[in-house]
């Protein structure tokens, strides 16, 4: 596998810089990993000590309770990262479960090695560090939407700055995401397109 076709490789010197050193083991420590629609990346309660580079597809991230109702948390698609924190503690795992809407294929990175080799390379450090940031403002910014804007302000503002996934995502599975019904967001929908 050369380094230069993994998505985890630009997306980490993107985060770094452009001279971070690739270490000699790294090609060893990303896997590809394909998944297809309607299958789970991991689960809820499950060990899953690694980050997820999306190559192609998309998923939602969500947590169930006893009766096995879903809340969506978020929908990621190519190009994106994404980990459970609490699976990466020592012992810890995953709060919450992420499934694929679409056929999938990821770059699974050991979290373990990726955070030895950050402690050896400020490089590396640095591109740790700006990718905590990014995934800490996503959740900033999920947050404040759900705590501050109407549903018709969170669909318009999903839309607006996510275009072209609402179409790949499932209306049951956007409504969740939005914290309405399905019936709900078809009419804030119907709703938007009436409007001149």
């Amino acid at each position: 596998m050369d380094k230069s076709h993994l998505l985890s490789w630009t997306l980490l010197q993107a985060l770094g810089d452009t001279d971070t050193p690739w270490p000699n083991d790294a090609l060893a420590r990303i896997q590809l990993v394909t998944l297809g629609k309607g299958q789970l990346l991991f689960d809820i309660g499950q060990p899953h000590p690694y980050i997820h580079v999306i190559r192609r597809g998309c998923v939602k991230t969500l947590y169930r309770n006893a009766d096995g109702e879903e809340w969506v948390q978020d929908f990621l698609a190519e190009g994106a990262f994404l980990c459970s924190l609490t699976a990466l503690l020592p012992g810890g795992t995953s709060s919450y479960a992420c499934e694929a809407l679409e056929d999938c294929e990821f770059e699974r990175i050991d979290y373990a090695w990726l955070e030895q080799t950050a402690w050896q390379q400020v490089a590396w450090q640095r591109a740790l560090l700006n990718g905590w940031k990014d995934y800490a403002v996503r959740r900033e910014l999920r947050e404040r939407d759900l705590l501050t804007l109407s549903p018709p302000a969170r669909y318009e503002a999903f839309t607006t700055q996510r275009p072209g996934l609402a179409a790949r995502i499932p209306q049951k599975d956007l409504a969740r995401y939005l914290g309405i019904t399905p019936e709900s967001l078809s009419r804030i929908r119907a709703r938007l397109r009436d409007l001149p």
